[in-house]
């Protein structure tokens, strides 16, 4: 059995099949960085990390790109609210959507970024206006003439016959239904970032980026193109008519989108006070793993409601699978086999494996891993499990997590490492007693450390050395370094 997914734009399943046998191109729409990734954000890139991780289990070579958007509206108003370079701005939320991404397991792919291909993009702009394709406005500013691209509306499905010839929209984002000219090329303004180049001085349209960022990386024609559901208009649109109507040729085969999430059966938004990064759930003292395991649990184009019960469920999964895989390669077992047990194995591995052939059915697949742990579990409770049954079973978990990245016992530094930030940030207030109990030692608060120092003081001052020791060992270990002058006690971290 093939791989089959929904693609978007034949808006059926179908069987995915590369257009060279053993390799996959494969492009996904990465973060505009302007702010912290937020966990819708992330429920689409871990989508798409499934997706990878299974074509490379299945034995492709991929090759997948993704753009990291350094500029469009809301980059260029920060950056000037801030009073900082456009490269300034992103380079913090850069390095944090990669931290981030880290954190939660997802693979890196090639990162291609917006302002390292502007002469490319006005390469591309030239030649569309030589086509007659692009057109000039007494601004400096390029258009792309959708009613010049008769198959405009083919990914969406939306019906565009009524639309306005000629009228145009400049923005990044607008509304769903508004089909005008978009803006492949934004004239120069004052205080906005603006470049040199052939077709004049300014900065590429949003849409414009991944269609010549992609195309440079991967051919005119590459296997899949993913994103969220929002990004199937008007941008990925735009990105097909501006590219086919350039090459004349299909610009991508596959459509992949992952839907948006609710958290608690609501829209996630900032005024709702439900809106939340992966920093945030740490710092509220959900392991990663967890956050992880939730945001895949629910099939990719199936609407998840993210709710907190649903976190600590998860983190429930999470450490059933660990226990069992600590109970099989630690059990001391009588010597011999099950053929039973054998065919659980292999049995688990299948269901697996055609649960994700069908359009990345992720719950079908962990059903089918804690269907094999109960009746593994069953057999060990009565004393049915032998020394090489464990084999088999500890490879149908590794199967499991070669997609589910969610077995690595490396919660306590990650949450160590954005407890760091947080204080560095002087969000210190929002590191609960949670997140502090799980990050262990290394996530002990200022309050703890002074205490700490101040148990210390009194321990010397009572000539009690072997309790100053051993407190300074304690907070040594933590990643504290403790120095006593003349003056008293001083500390600092690492």
């Amino acid at each position: 059995m093939a791989l089959r997914l929904f693609n978007t734009l034949s808006a059926r399943v179908e069987e995915f099949h590369p257009l060279q046998q053993n390799e996959v191109r494969m492009y996904a729409c990465g973060p505009t960085v302007y702010d912290y990734g937020h966990i819708g954000n992330f429920r689409t890139f871990i989508a798409v990390d499934i997706l990878l991780r299974f074509l490379k289990q299945s034995g492709y070579h991929v090759r997948y790109v993704m753009n990291i958007t350094d500029v469009d509206d809301k980059i260029i108003r920060n950056s000037a609210k801030a009073g900082v370079s456009v490269q300034q701005y992103t380079a913090k939320y850069e390095e944090a959507f990669l931290e981030d991404s880290a954190t939660l397991n997802i693979e890196r792919p090639t990162l291609v970024r917006a302002t390292e291909h502007i002469p490319e993009m006005a390469d591309f702009i030239a030649k569309l206006e030589k086509k007659g394709l692009a057109y000039r406005t007494d601004d400096g500013s390029f258009y792309f003439p959708i009613a010049k691209f008769p198959q405009y509306g083919k990914l969406s499905k939306k019906d565009f016959s009524g639309m306005e010839d000629g009228a145009r929209v400049d923005v990044d984002e607008y509304e769903k239904d508004n089909a005008r000219d978009f803006a492949l090329w934004k004239g120069p303004k004052e205080g906005e970032a603006s470049w040199q180049t052939p077709i004049g001085v300014g900065r590429p349209g949003w849409h414009i980026e991944c269609s010549v960022m992609s195309m440079r990386e991967l051919g005119d024609t590459f296997d899949l193109h993913a994103g969220g559901e929002d990004l199937i208009f008007p941008h990925h649109e735009n990105e097909i008519a501006q590219s086919e109507s350039l090459t004349g040729k299909t610009f991508a085969n596959f459509w992949f989108h992952a839907r948006f999430l609710l958290v608690e059966g609501e829209k996630m938004s900032k005024s709702l006070g439900n809106f939340f990064t992966i920093r945030d759930l740490v710092l509220k003292g959900y392991k990663p793993s967890s956050i992880r395991y939730l945001l895949c649990s629910v099939p990719y184009r199936n609407q998840l409601n993210f709710t907190f019960d649903g976190l600590r469920q998860a983190a429930t999964s999470v450490d059933r699978l660990r226990n069992f895989r600590l109970r099989l390669s630690s059990a001391n077992l009588p010597a011999g086999s099950d053929e039973a047990m054998s065919k659980l194995a292999t049995e688990t591995s299948e269901r697996m494996k055609a649960a994700l052939e069908d359009d990345l059915n992720t719950a079908q697949a962990q059903a089918a891993i804690f269907e094999m742990v109960r009746a593994a579990n069953a057999a060990f409770d009565a004393g049915e499990m032998k020394k090489d049954d464990a084999a088999p079973l500890l490879a149908a978990v590794d199967k499991f997590d070669e997609i589910f990245a969610v077995l690595a016992d490396d919660d306590v530094p990650k949450m160590q490492a954005i407890l760091k930030w947080a204080r560095a940030e002087g969000r210190e207030k929002d590191i609960t007693p949670e997140a502090l109990s799980i990050a262990g030692a290394g996530g002990l608060s200022d309050a703890v450390i002074e205490g700490k120092i101040a148990e210390m003081t009194a321990a010397r001052a009572a000539r009690d050395f072997k309790k100053s020791d051993t407190i300074r060992a304690e907070l040594i270990e933590a990643g504290i370094l403790v120095e006593i002058t003349k003056d008293g006690i001083r500390w600092r971290r690492k």
